[in-house]
């Protein structure tokens, strides 16, 4: 599953882990993405996104056909 979030467009971000020695090592930061299924009455059918847990949170407060409508307007697919 890809690491990018749909709505909000969050993508993995990269830096250094720095042991105890201070040796530095490349690392990935990966964010929090879930596969979430929504029903999209607009749509008249189910929707599956990859999405971030703070765009849950958005689509939760500004709901799902605003949130496709944003999807969209970006150029994703839905």
């Amino acid at each position: 599953m890809s690491a990018i979030c749909q709505l909000t467009g969050v993508h993995p971000r990269f830096g250094r882990s720095v042991s105890h020695s201070h040796v530095r090592t490349s690392r990935r930061f990966n964010p929090n993405v879930q596969r979430k299924r929504y029903f999209v009455p607009s749509l008249g059918r189910t929707v599956t996104l990859t999405l971030s847990t703070k765009a849950i949170r958005t689509i939760d407060r500004i709901g799902i056909d605003v949130a496709v409508a944003q999807i969209r307007a970006r150029g994703g697919k839905v």
